[in-house]
């Protein structure tokens, strides 16, 4: 049974770091894009970041652009996102995601196949 889990999510004041980790279970993704997309309430879930298969290119989105970071562990099946001077409006409910391609194909939701359950972030002001 493929299985993703985040971790790391937590409240931090504005200004502060987070780490988060996405371990995949079940199968290796090490041949996949990955990807993490955050949903605040009362809004869409919208793309944050991904990165290819290999780890070698990355895109992120231009709201977290230059403060946030995503890299991957083959070795261990796991994605990460670290996100440095975070502010009230980077407060949502994180999710990572395997791509269904070994590239980054897009920063829809529909190109990705299994999510992870969420972890929250708070960024108090």
């Amino acid at each position: 049974q493929v299985q993703l889990v985040e971790s790391g999510g937590g409240l931090v004041q504005a200004g502060g770091s987070l780490g988060l980790s996405c371990a995949a279970s079940g199968r290796s993704f090490s041949t996949y894009a990955m990807g993490w997309f955050r949903q605040a309430p009362g809004k869409e879930r919208e793309f944050v970041a991904a990165i290819n298969w290999s780890g070698g290119r990355t895109l992120l989105a231009d709201s977290v652009k230059d403060r946030f970071t995503i890299s991957r562990d083959n070795t261990r099946n796991t994605v990460y996102l670290q996100m440095n001077s975070l502010k009230p409006e980077d407060t949502a409910v994180y999710y990572c995601a395997v791509g269904r391609s070994s590239w980054i194909a897009s920063t829809m939701g529909v190109a990705y196949d299994y999510w992870g359950q969420g972890t929250q972030v708070t960024v108090s002001s």
